[in-house]
């Protein structure tokens, strides 16, 4: 996930595309059955999926190709009462985080240039989620709800 995306190898592109998209799609091809009654799927993902994010890279293509695949399965399983949701949260202290260049930076960034002037936590992630797999969120489905005190919304 270091370098440009030119430089990315085919197997490290293929890989990244594996880990973070396709396996939500065995997933929800797995869980499609079980779901009799109708269920939620959720995914997480990030805003460098929509913008470019300076030492994202590859991982912003790949996190795009996870917000289509959200919007297919939510259309496909949509009649069997399969809500399909990605949550993209602005930037989170965890292990994943670690692996990006210049982190800190981009915890910093965020806190200025959010609306609210805060940083998400894990539990403003959460209750987002929760919400979204509440029956108040029953119409809601294929789409990526940002939890990011509103990072998104500048240019």
């Amino acid at each position: 996930m270091q370098g440009r995306l030119v430089d990315s190898s085919v197997e490290g592109f293929l890989t990244a595309m594996d880990i973070s998209c396709h396996s939500f799609v065995r997933m929800a091809k797995l869980a499609e059955p079980l779901m009799t009654e109708g269920g939620v799927l959720v995914t997480m993902s990030y805003y460098g999926a929509e913008k470019v994010v300076p030492n994202y890279s590859l991982m912003g293509p790949v996190k795009a190709a996870l917000e289509a695949a959200v919007r297919y399965l939510a259309y496909e399983l949509g009649p069997k009462g399969i809500r399909v949701h990605a949550v993209s949260p602005g930037p989170l202290k965890t292990r994943a985080a670690s692996g990006f260049a210049h982190f800190d930076e981009l915890l910093s960034e965020a806190e200025l240039r959010a609306p609210e002037r805060d940083l998400v936590d894990i539990l403003d992630v959460g209750a987002a989620t929760a919400f979204r797999c509440s029956p108040f969120a029953k119409l809601i489905t294929g789409g990526t709800i940002y939890v990011d005190g509103g990072y998104n919304i500048r240019g």
